[in-house]
């Protein structure tokens, strides 16, 4: 798997900096402290990140559609030091404007929900640039979500300030979904451990994030079953955000529900009803039951064993219980 590279997806350099120890270094002033769970056998730290972990912003293509797109060959830069099969979790302080870190973790079943256990309320918190509105247009309707750097279902936190920052529903449904339940999956199915590593990228003083990195690597295999670097767009179609504040307004590009039926909504419809009754290859996922165009930039992340290529009818998927995927939307 670590040679599986989309081909659409540009190879960059990335310039990325870890210490070599699991405690991270400080950047302009000393590590915070340490707290450990003692109801939970999982290491769980704060501290501060250097600054110099992040991706170069000027190295990062534009936003042309895709929700993401492949850093460094689609290999993240942990050292060996990092790969390490006792789970941990580390979160950055909040710097100096309130603003979320580097979030890093070994990622094990002991990191994960367990059984039965209900996700607590994130409403609480506040993060940098949360100054949400509602547009017609956005799925859910909401632009901003509560994004976790480190998803719930990885490492069960709930209203952690130091792990949550303002996201587009867009990045964290369409960007960073996918790679959770990717790692997720993997780790449910074999046992193993990923080290994983999300990193918000903010342009100089700016509340809102541009962006986020996420890096995953599976240890036991040596990256056979998990292996990505990518960069997640923190953009909303149809939206213009002011990332210095958070406050956005609809640039005019996005449908509303106020319009009035068009001839290309008509359009959509009619070529969905007859993809629906046509056969076609799919990709599907066995696993989380959704299924992909073949070249969906999703499918080289997918465990081998969850993937299945299929000849079959849209809407036949969709009777089995098999969803579309946000990203490609067969």
């Amino acid at each position: 798997m670590k040679n599986k590279t989309n081909v659409f997806w540009h190879r960059l350099a990335v310039g990325i900096v870890l210490s070599a120890v699991l405690v991270l270094s400080g950047c302009g002033g000393a590590a915070g402290s340490q707290s450990f769970d003692l109801k939970n056998p999982v290491t769980k730290r704060t501290t501060q990140v250097n600054a110099k972990t992040a991706a170069d912003l000027s190295q990062i293509p534009n936003y042309s559609g895709d929700p993401y797109v492949a850093l460094n060959g689609n290999k993240p830069n942990f050292t060996d030091s990092d790969l390490t099969t006792k789970s941990y979790e580390h979160y950055s302080d909040l710097d100096s404007l309130g603003r979320c870190g580097v979030a890093m973790a070994c990622i094990g079943r002991d990191t994960m929900p367990k059984a039965g256990e209900k996700r607590g309320s994130i409403s609480e918190v506040k993060p940098t640039g949360w100054h949400n509105a509602r547009y017609d247009f956005v799925d859910g309707k909401m632009v901003y979500n509560r994004c976790h750097l480190i998803a719930h279902e990885l490492t069960a936190e709930n209203a952690n300030e130091k792990n949550l920052i303002t996201g587009t529903r867009s990045m964290n449904v369409d960007g960073m979904l996918p790679f959770e339940n990717m790692v997720a999956d993997y780790v449910k199915e074999t046992g193993h451990h990923v080290i994983y590593r999300v990193t918000p990228i903010f342009q100089g003083n700016e509340l809102v994030a541009r962006g986020v990195q996420m890096e995953g690597e599976s240890v036991e295999d040596k990256g056979d079953g998990i292996l990505f670097n990518v960069y997640c767009y923190n953009v909303e179609p149809g939206v213009t955000i002011d990332y210095a504040t958070g406050y956005t307004r609809a640039d005019g590009s996005g449908s509303t529900d106020s319009a009035s039926p068009s001839n290309s909504s008509t359009a959509d419809t009619s070529a969905t009803s007859s993809q629906d009754d046509t056969v076609q290859t799919y990709v599907i996922n066995k696993r989380n039951k959704k299924f992909h165009k073949p070249d969906c930039s999703g499918v080289a992340h997918m465990a081998q064993a969850n993937k299945q290529t299929v000849n079959a009818k849209r809407s036949d998927l969709i009777n089995q219980g098999y969803s579309p995927c946000g990203i490609c939307k067969p």
